[in-house]
């Protein structure tokens, strides 16, 4: 990234000009709501699954929430919580959040530790958990993607793109006045294209009125009697109402289905125009989380709502952050939920986690629900550095200073790097040597704290009359990761140490000093260039360095699942999309309509706008069908034919990946559409996976679940996904799929392996002819001919004779031959 070095001028090329930020993940936190300090009788939630039928799986109320039977079953639940809760604990010494009723039958109930021992004693009690509260976990992609001449075109254009299907969103809400969320031509009711009914509701309130659901928007809630429970809400940001105060849920939501072709200019310049995956799918929002505190209580019953609703996609980019603790990944309560909605037949989408790139560090456990990991594009917002007199047409120079030089010597400060070298705090530097130039900060500990601030830079910058600020990195600390945004004054980072460096060396070597090191003459010069155009030149795409990886785990000590997490790869670096102006978890985007971010939040939507279109074009598919046609049809390679690679722990590097960083590979929609086969669980076959799991009580699995272990797997590496991962191979195992062919007619597939290392392979049969709607059941033999220590990699490949291909990964750990 460092051109060639003379004595007059030093040309280095990083990332973005008045547009990069410190931002390590670009996610929100606003909420982690468990004190381990808390004395054990102060109040916590608790989330409480009881006995009895919930109404989604009813036989004849499910299908009509308005009916007389349905509302009648509701009450008698509900009746039956409040009972139990009256039974079970002591009068006043509890409140009653959320009944669950649509999805799972339970509650959620804030009370002491004393009081919740006494409840889940109780017999009815099925399961119970403590909250353990949520977190938060464009212009280009369509294009990246190829959705244009691709799946859009088969669908009429973008106008009609995502018609008649609604994708729900549990996050941060939705900002109403936002282009990408008007009114757009919808003078009749869209045709619903899904045998599911939709019948949302608009909740009004503060910066929402009833009319903000417009067509775009079919339905609108908020969820914050948890929040409420366990903590002051701030009446000034914490609206009770779907309004999105933070902007999370906003870029989420137009990234999966904002309407198509909106301008994108911030502080006046114009960035391109900014399009969802799926422009005329319908929006449903369910704000469960909150600037001050956000809760998996409120969660929980925003998700029930939501398929009790009848959105066709749920959009996840909220869930708990860590593994839940005693029990199994898969019965956390959260999971349960995720499993229920699929059930009831919603295609679930999750962020897999910023956690990255440490092994294991997925936060989307389930086969249930799909985990997204994030990759970056080709688009790049090169900006440039210029060192000495030597500078490009029309460019202005300005003096270099560096901050730990103009500290004011009469300043009652602390003399700490905050104060002394990054910028952080006008009153220490001197205004008459820091006014007109552009100004050296150093990152140090305040930023390795994540204390200190890139606002509080351009506020020390405008206060004091910088011409532009020049972040670098500091030795002592190493290379830094930072983001691009958009800066309101000119800037630019320097992220790795040895280009900190040259700039250094030639600051000194340009720099008079005393004896005693006071500066006597700043002689050194230098100057930006604009930064805020894209290059499209990359190579591309690359896993993100803070994608979560797998493999999946199954509990708390980290013992390793047959299931390959995540399940695909999404773009997920560099995003533009909608915001809310009041921004108040990112001040540097306060007052602005679009946000650059990036995160595996940013990468989830996409993929629930791709499952949209795919909807569109298929309306009987299943969910499992749907992400069986995603995963089949992914791709492993980048643009240059080689393995997509990914972001190592150091800063640039970058390996080649393994399913474990992109799962199946980057989402192809166009293939997707028609993947000629399908790889489909049988009803009841998730259950059967729990209950095959070694170690896990088959009578925790039937009560959390509502299921029946009579039937389990053989083995976990059994349940019927379009990829198969063994964690442990001894000796021989036989693995068993079936496949389903969804194409228009007769195929005929040849069977070929690419075996992992210290693997063999064999597919029966062969080659097999399958007609339409036909199944064949295959039978998959690995044999360890070699013990590893480490993971190994293959892939089954399924050939059509119509030219369908179709790709099983696999990921085995050979640990012993016999």
């Amino acid at each position: 990234m460092m051109n060639k070095i003379n004595t007059l001028s030093l040309i280095l090329l990083v990332v973005f000009i008045p547009c990069l930020s410190l931002l390590l993940i670009a996610i929100f936190a606003p909420c982690l709501i468990i004190n381990p300090c808390i004395a054990e009788e102060e109040r916590s939630l608790y989330i409480v699954l009881v006995e009895g039928e919930s109404l989604a799986f009813l036989h004849n109320v499910a299908s009509n929430f308005d009916s007389e039977a349905y509302q009648a079953h509701a009450k008698l639940l509900e009746n039956f919580h409040n009972q139990l809760l009256q039974t079970t604990l002591d009068s006043g010494s509890y409140t009653k959040i959320h009944s669950f009723t649509h999805l799972a039958t339970g509650f959620a109930v804030h009370t002491s530790h004393s009081q919740a021992e006494k409840l889940r004693k109780n017999p009815r009690v099925k399961l119970m958990q403590k909250d353990r509260g949520a977190k938060l976990m464009t212009t280009y992609t369509p294009e990246f993607l190829k959705l244009p001449l691709g799946v859009w075109a088969r669908e009429g254009g973008e106008k009609n793109a995502g018609e008649g299907v609604v994708v729900g969103f549990v996050d941060s809400g939705i900002n109403p006045i936002h282009p990408s969320f008007a009114y757009d031509d919808f003078t009749s009711p869209t045709t619903r294209n899904s045998s599911r009914v939709f019948s949302g509701a608009c909740e009004a309130g503060p910066r929402f009125p009833a009319s903000s659901c417009n067509g775009k928007i079919v339905s609108a809630r908020f969820f914050a009697a948890g929040a409420q429970a366990v903590a002051a809400l701030n009446a000034s940001v914490d609206f009770l109402s779907p309004f999105d105060a933070v902007g999370h849920g906003s870029h989420v939501a137009s990234t999966a289905a904002g309407n198509y072709g909106v301008p994108v200019v911030v502080d006046g310049f114009f960035y391109g125009t900014a399009s969802g995956m799926a422009p005329r799918a319908q929006i449903a929002v369910y704000k469960a989380i909150y600037p001050t505190v956000g809760t998996l209580s409120d969660v929980l019953a925003a998700i029930d709502q939501a398929v009790k609703d009848g959105v066709d996609i749920l959009t996840l980019t909220v869930e708990p952050d860590e593994p839940p603790e005693d029990t199994i990944t898969f019965l956390d309560v959260f999971e349960i939920f995720t499993l229920l909605a699929r059930r009831a037949g919603v295609f679930v989408v999750q962020a897999a986690g910023n956690k990255g790139p440490g092994p294991s560090s997925v936060v989307s456990f389930s086969p249930w629900a799909v985990g997204v990991a994030a990759c970056s594009t080709d688009r790049r917002y090169p900006a440039t550095l210029f060192l000495g007199p030597t500078l490009g047409d029309g460019m202005l120079k300005y003096k270099l200073v560096l901050a730990k030089d103009a500290v004011r010597v009469d300043g009652s400060f602390p003399r700490t790097p905050p104060y002394t070298e990054e910028c952080q705090h006008p009153e220490a530097l001197d205004p008459i040597a820091v006014s007109g130039s552009l100004v050296i900060c150093t990152f140090s500990e305040g930023f390795f704290n994540q204390t200190s601030t890139i606002s509080a830079i351009f506020g020390t910058a405008r206060t004091l009359g910088f011409m532009g600020f020049v972040l670098i990195a500091n030795p002592a600390y190493g290379d830094f990761i930072s983001e691009p945004i958009p800066f309101p004054v000119p800037g630019i980072m320097i992220p790795k140490t040895a280009d900190a460096k040259i700039i250094t060396q030639y600051y000194e070597e340009q720099t008079q000093r005393t004896e005693q090191g006071c500066v006597i003459r700043y002689a050194g010069s230098a100057s930006i260039g604009e930064g805020r155009v894209a290059s499209y030149q990359e190579q591309l795409p690359a896993v993100s360095r803070f994608s979560s990886r797998g493999p999946d785990i199954i509990d708390s000590h980290r013992n390793l699942a047959d299931v390959l997490k995540p399940d695909f790869v999404a773009p997920g670096q560099q995003i533009w999309a909608a915001w809310s102006p009041l921004s108040v978890s990112e001040p540097i985007y306060e007052g602005k309509k679009f946000a650059i971010m990036s995160g595996t939040s940013m990468a989830a939507p996409h993929i629930a706008g791709i499952a949209a279109l795919i909807k569109q074009h298929n309306p009987a598919w299943t969910p499992s069908m749907v992400a069986s046609a995603m995963s089949t049809t992914a791709a492993k390679y980048d643009n240059s034919g080689d393995t997509i690679p990914a972001e190592g722990y150091d800063l640039g590097s970058l390996l080649p990946s393994t399913p474990f960083d992109i799962g199946a590979g980057l989402v192809n929609p166009e293939r997707a559409l028609d993947p000629g086969l399908v790889f489909m669980p049988r009803e009841g076959e998730y259950v059967a996976f729990l209950c095959s799991l070694s170690n896990v009580s088959r009578v925790a699995v039937e009560a959390a679940t509502g299921g029946s272990c009579d039937h389990p797997l053989g083995h976990p590496a059994d349940l019927n996904l379009p990829s198969v991962t063994i964690t442990s191979l001894i000796g021989s195992q036989a693995v068993q799929r079936s496949v389903i062919n969804v194409g228009r007619k007769q195929e005929t597939y040849l069977c070929a392996v690419l075996p992992p290392n210290g693997v063999t392979v064999d597919v029966s049969p062969t080659w097999f002819t399958i007609a339409p709607m036909g199944a064949q059941d295959l039978v998959i033999k690995l044999n360890a001919t070699q013990v590893l220590k480490h993971f190994s990699y293959g892939e089954i490949v399924l050939t059509g004779s119509l030219d369908h291909i179709v790709r099983v990964p696999l990921s085995v750990l050979p640990v012993s031959i016999s």
